[in-house]
């Protein structure tokens, strides 16, 4: 709030801790360590912190992340795969390592920042990103009218711990997202597959109406292609809260490892009903989109 306040030039999205947009690097004073939660050891070692969840215990001095934390990137194809959603694939200049489920920070040259969900990462230094483009939306109309591919953003992260993790092979998957938190369940359905997952993996995506559904025939064609698969497209309008239909689909999901992604409400909600139907909570992921405060 003092950097704001006071015009400083610096980069942020959530205001709650959640993006990593506002990540800086403390070079005098003490860091709280609420302020370094859900970073990495080598980010906290290096002393980056989240200023905008930061109570200062002592006068801070503070710089920019450094080259270690973020790099430049080149888009390499901007895609509508619905009116409301882009596909933005980047190449990043030197090897990324991420696994998809993950979200990363993109900045655009004018140093705004704003966390996607990474939907693939089909090569070392190749991202997917799903971006969800909102009214009035900074990024996501600059990615629409005038970012073109061959432009050159910067890349901060990853961050995360929404991402398949190997072994149990055969324990029961279900990931539910809605809107763009598709993206990361994306990610994860195919590195599971990837990595031999042989279980039931159930993906639910819900949207309020079917204008907010995308990559149906895919899914649809990758169901049908893996016996253990199954897809279900919801809405809202046809078929009511996605957490009351979930739960009537699956009413003891006892020893499932389930994903949640998408609106925090639901995330919240999904998360509770859950492990109150039997779910371990430790076995609970779950990544909520916060859009810019």
């Amino acid at each position: 709030d003092a950097l704001i306040r006071s015009g400083a030039p610096v980069a942020y999205s959530c205001k709650a801790g959640s993006c990593g947009s506002c990540m800086l690097r403390a070079v005098e004073g003490s860091v709280p360590a609420a302020a370094q939660a859900g970073l990495k050891d080598s980010w906290k070692a290096q002393r980056y912190f989240l200023p905008c969840i930061c109570r200062p215990e002592t006068d801070l001095s503070v710089l920019p992340v450094g080259v270690d934390a973020q790099g430049p990137a080149t888009i390499t194809s901007i895609d509508e795969l619905t009116a409301d959603v882009l596909r933005i694939r980047l190449r990043c200049a030197e090897p990324f390592e991420v696994r998809p489920g993950q979200y990363v920070t993109l900045f655009r040259p004018d140093g705004l920042g704003r966390s996607y969900s990474v939907a693939a990462a089909p090569a070392p230094g190749e991202l997917e990103l799903h971006v969800r483009c909102l009214p009035d939306g900074q990024m996501s109309e600059w990615l629409r009218n005038q970012a073109r591919p061959g432009d050159t953003v910067r890349v901060l992260g990853p961050s995360g711990e929404c991402f398949y993790v190997p072994g149990r092979s055969e324990q029961p998957l279900l990931l539910i997202g809605t809107g763009t938190g598709l993206a990361p369940l994306y990610g994860i359905l195919h590195d599971a597959l990837a990595q031999g997952h042989s279980g039931p993996i159930h993906l639910v995506h819900g949207a309020v109406r079917s204008s907010g559904l995308y990559l149906q025939d895919e899914l649809a064609r990758l169901a049908e292609a893996n016996a253990n698969i199954s897809y279900t497209p919801t809405t809202l309008e046809a078929d009511g809260p996605i957490d009351q239909f979930v739960l009537k689909r699956f009413p003891k999901p006892s020893g499932f490892r389930a994903f949640l992604c998408g609106d925090p409400a639901i995330v919240q909600t999904l998360r509770k009903k859950l492990f109150l139907s039997g779910m371990d909570f430790k076995e609970i992921y779950a990544d909520a989109f916060l859009p810019a405060a």
